[in-house]
């Protein structure tokens, strides 16, 4: 079947396999929360991207293979309901920015910033902090050459605009410049986007809404 990105809270997983890489999208909890399980083609290791709430649902999509990392992409609540339960049961460190980290409701065992590198076996996802939803959000970048490239923005792009930023100009200025300069400038239009809520899409796609949304101002 064919990659298409949308899922339902209670359904399947999605699934994208790449050469190296094997991405599982998840729909959980009452805010319709996206969760991602990266897994290395090579090794079997794996990451999971917001273990955001369903920890039984979550646990069950990463089976028996060893998971190494949870990242949490952002402080907000929605995004973790489930931490506490999967990096127990699964012993898997839990990683976030250290702005937003002491808001978590665990122990965080590596605090990432701007242009770290996360490793999945031989695979590496690149951090980039995304200010303005939260202070310390973060996505993650696959960049996988002829295999294209991935984009985990938790909740700091979506289809049709920025997060949230609370109508607060000056935060919608920062997040606006941050994936302005921080993703749009940088990769190119095939770039899939996987966001934190609902569906997925792609750089090229949103591309030229960014003088509208600049505009608005949210």
């Amino acid at each position: 079947m064919t990659y298409t990105g949308d899922v339902r809270v209670g359904g399947p997983a999605d699934v994208r396999e790449l050469p190296a890489l094997t991405i599982s999208k998840l729909a959980v909890g009452p805010h319709d929360n996206n969760a991602y399980l990266l897994r290395s083609t090579e090794t079997g290791d794996e990451l999971l991207i917001d273990a955001a709430a369903d920890a039984d649902r979550l646990l069950a999509l990463v089976g028996d293979q060893p998971l190494g990392a949870i990242v949490t992409t952002h402080q907000h609540g929605d995004h973790w309901q489930a931490l506490e339960q999967v990096s127990r049961v699964t012993g898997a460190e839990v990683i976030a920015h250290p702005l937003d980290a002491p808001a978590l409701p665990v122990p965080v065992g590596r605090t990432v910033d701007h242009g770290d590198t996360i490793a999945l076996g031989p695979v590496s996802l690149e951090v980039i902090h995304l200010r303005g939803h939260t202070p310390g959000s973060i996505a993650l970048l696959y960049d996988g050459g002829p295999d294209g490239r991935h984009l985990f923005t938790g909740d700091s792009l979506f289809p049709g605009g920025v997060g949230n930023t609370g109508r607060d100009l000056e935060r919608f200025e920062r997040l606006y410049t941050d994936v302005t300069e921080r993703i749009f400038d940088r990769l190119p239009d095939d770039t899939w986007v996987y966001p934190g809520h609902g569906k997925d899409t792609t750089l090229g796609a949103e591309r030229p809404s960014l003088p509208e949304w600049k505009a608005r101002g949210w």
